[in-house]
């Protein structure tokens, strides 16, 4: 039954997907198109950011990148990603099992013969699809792409494979947390605005976090966990900052599983 749950699921997910896809893909095309100029002009750009404050560099993960070099350029695009990877795997998340309740026909499909972790899992696996196609795209786009605007300067590839690789436990935090608070509120009226105010509540939190000096707010978010130019110039993950990724998302589905077991779906009067 959890099968059927998840076609039916990623058939309406279908369109979604492929319009996220696309705007990521379009997004990456204009950025990265831009690089042969940035790199043509590389001493003046690199000029002008060194007299910037170190602290607002830090706060846009621009501390140390070089915009001459197709990794240190890519890596600025690849942040610019995070941010619309973050809006589509918080969307799915807050309106997997919102939706029924919003729209009124919980109660018909809790009435059928399967379990609600059933359920919950026919829907994960079909946003965890949607998800791994978006992943694809960007996969794809950002070999391409970086291929054709290089303007004959070598990258290095271990770099790019890492920063890439960084994106499916980057969308299962804000699949996982989207869906955890959303079986904490009462109901979900709508789901941009939490999806919204989600993704760009970390986003500002990274921010904040290199303004403070501080590494506190930066532990709670994972555009710091998988940081762009960190993993550029070390060419590594911050392990340390990834285990707690991993730890979130394992302790918010666990919870999201024992919440949604326990929930009151309210039903049609």
């Amino acid at each position: 039954m959890s099968m059927n749950i998840f076609k039916q699921e990623f058939g309406m997910r279908w369109r979604s997907v492929a319009t996220w896809s696309a705007a990521i893909a379009a997004v990456m095309l204009v950025y990265i198109s831009l690089f042969s100029s940035f790199a043509g002009q590389a001493d003046q750009i690199n000029q002008l950011m060194a007299n910037y404050p170190k602290e607002l560099l830090d706060a846009f993960g621009l501390n140390g990148t070089d915009l001459s070099t197709v990794m240190g350029f890519f890596g600025v695009v690849f942040l610019f990603t995070q941010v619309l990877l973050a809006i589509q795997a918080s969307n799915y998340g807050f309106g997997l099992v919102s939706v029924e309740e919003r729209e009124w026909t919980a109660d018909f499909l809790m009435a059928k013969p399967v379990k609600r972790t059933s359920i919950l899992t026919g829907k994960l696996l079909s946003a965890a699809a949607g998800l791994t196609v978006t992943n694809a795209i960007v996969w794809i786009c950002s070999f391409g792409f970086i291929n054709i605007f290089k303007a004959g300067r070598s990258y290095d590839t271990g770099s790019l494979v890492l920063l890439l690789g960084s994106i499916a436990v980057f969308q299962l935090f804000f699949l996982s947390v989207g869906l955890v608070v959303s079986l904490l509120v009462k109901r979900v009226r709508s789901v941009t605005p939490y999806a919204m105010g989600l993704a760009f509540g970390m986003y500002v939190l990274s921010a904040f976090g290199g303004l403070l000096g501080t590494s506190v707010i930066e532990d709670i978010t994972p555009f710091k966990h998988f940081d762009p130019n960190y993993i550029v110039r070390h060419g590594m993950y911050d392990l340390p900052l990834v285990l707690i990724s991993f730890g979130v998302v394992i302790v918010a589905f666990v919870a999201s599983y024992l919440l949604y077991a326990r929930r009151d779906i309210p039903a049609v009067s």
